[in-house]
């Protein structure tokens, strides 16, 4: 927006200087070519009298010696013929036909007005005076002047509006992308704050003080809205946060008191009370991972920590040999990683070793950047990749494995905290990739 802007600006102000330069061009070669027009036609008048004066008395000695003086002195062709149109005195080139003045000044009319004289042409001027007056006229005189001198001052006057149209005009650009940055300075802060709050700073604002009062105004009100939402996050993740930390001392409470009852069940109570058991594990891990998701969100304890990856790793290697599944890890032993990163790792890991079945496979590379935790259980769909990074949601097929369906939000969550992308891809033949790729520093 700034260079159109700009552009637009300059292109108004290209206009006004052209509507101020060009006429002014203009009526400067009008003026020099009028100038042109009475010096010339002052000396043509001179050597009319003097051919009346020598058609009176039948000498043209004098008449001579002026003119070809003339010629010589300013370098004009200068012609005088007599009333049948016959060549009386002639001196310099003629390149001009005269026939057209010729007739008009013979007709008792003199030259009024001249071809305008700019700095391409033309290179000569014609003017015609009779000789003579009224009916009397004796006959007529042609001078054809160089434009010369007068095409310089033309082309010096041209060249000064140009330069004065050139520097106005960067004067002019330079006044207009500043013009355009002070209009725009609130629309760029604008689109910083957005842009740090979409990468996850909450609390970014804009700093209103420069530019137009109403985009002034706007910024006011953008910073009101984030701090509204951003106070309704946080009271958001509070509520989540202090709603697990509060359901697990019950839920504990709970579950000792179900235990306390189990030897006083009869046998036919012994398969409710192992669902009820169940269903309190169940509701005991959806509150672990809604304060983890909380604690996650609020960005806990993970700026600046970092975690060995191959020491994560050997733990994972014991739950998957007691599941017969085969772990292989291409990571460098002293590979270390974010604790977002790790965490992350920990979370494909959990959910590989449920889906896997016994015999599989899972592995796990980092390789630039990239940590790839690879699978070949039964994998994802195409839809079901894009809805899985969602909170509590659970395919159709899984729906009898355990889980709150938080873990690859938490997954999300964490690679959005450390600046990484996180994408889910299908494995080859079959089988799910997670693949987080970290922001390099």
């Amino acid at each position: 927006m700034n260079a159109r802007l700009v552009v637009t600006f300059t292109t108004l102000i290209v206009f006004l200087i052209a509507a101020l330069a060009v006429p002014l061009g203009l009526a400067y070669a009008s003026h020099r070519t009028n100038r042109l027009l009475l010096d010339r036609r002052a000396d043509a008048t001179r050597f009319a009298e003097l051919a009346d004066a020598a058609a009176r008395d039948d000498d043209r000695t004098g008449l001579i010696t002026e003119v070809a003086r003339y010629a010589d002195l300013y370098g004009a062709a200068v012609r005088v013929r007599d009333r049948d149109g016959s060549i009386l005195v002639s001196a310099g080139r003629f390149e001009a036909d005269d026939r057209e003045a010729t007739r008009l000044a013979l007709s008792g009319r003199t030259t009024e007005d001249l071809p305008t004289v700019s700095p391409f042409g033309p290179a000569t001027v014609l003017l015609a005076e009779p000789a003579g007056r009224d009916a009397q006229l004796s006959g007529v005189v042609l001078l054809e002047a160089p434009t010369g001198q007068a095409r310089l001052d033309v082309s010096l006057v041209w060249g000064a509006l140009a330069a004065g149209a050139l520097v106005a005009l960067a004067y002019s650009a330079l006044a207009a992308r500043r013009l355009a940055r002070w209009i725009l300075r609130p629309v760029t802060e604008l689109d910083r704050t957005t842009r740090a709050i979409a990468q996850g700073q909450l609390d970014a604002r804009a700093h209103p003080g420069v530019g137009p009062t109403e985009l002034r105004r706007l910024e006011e009100r953008f910073n009101a809205m984030a701090d509204a939402v951003s106070a309704a996050m946080e009271r958001q993740r509070a509520f989540v946060a202090d709603a697990s930390h509060e359901l697990r001392t019950p839920l504990t409470v709970l579950g000792l008191r179900l235990e306390n009852l189990e030897p006083h069940l009869r046998a036919e109570g012994t398969a409710e009370y192992a669902e009820a058991m169940s269903e309190l594990d169940r509701l005991a891990l959806l509150v672990e991972d809604l304060l983890a998701l909380a604690r996650v969100e609020a960005g806990a304890g993970l700026a600046g920590k970092e975690a060995a990856l191959g020491e994560r790793l050997a733990v994972w290697r014991e739950v998957y040999a007691a599941k017969g599944v085969c772990l292989v890890a291409d990571v460098p032993d002293t590979a270390v990683v974010p604790e977002a990163a790790a965490r992350i790792a920990d979370i494909a890991l959990d959910n590989a070793q449920k889906f896997v079945p016994e015999g599989g496979t899972v592995t796990v590379t980092l390789d630039g950047g990239v940590l790839r935790v690879a699978d070949d259980g039964p994998g994802l769909g195409e839809e079901e990749r894009a809805e899985a990074l969602g909170r509590f949601w659970r395919s159709g097929a899984h729906a009898n494995v355990p889980g709150s369906g938080l873990g690859l939000a938490i997954a999300a969550e964490l690679a959005k905290a450390c600046g990484a992308t996180l994408r889910l891809r299908p494995a080859v033949p079959h089988g799910l990739v997670v693949e987080l790729a970290m922001a390099q520093p």
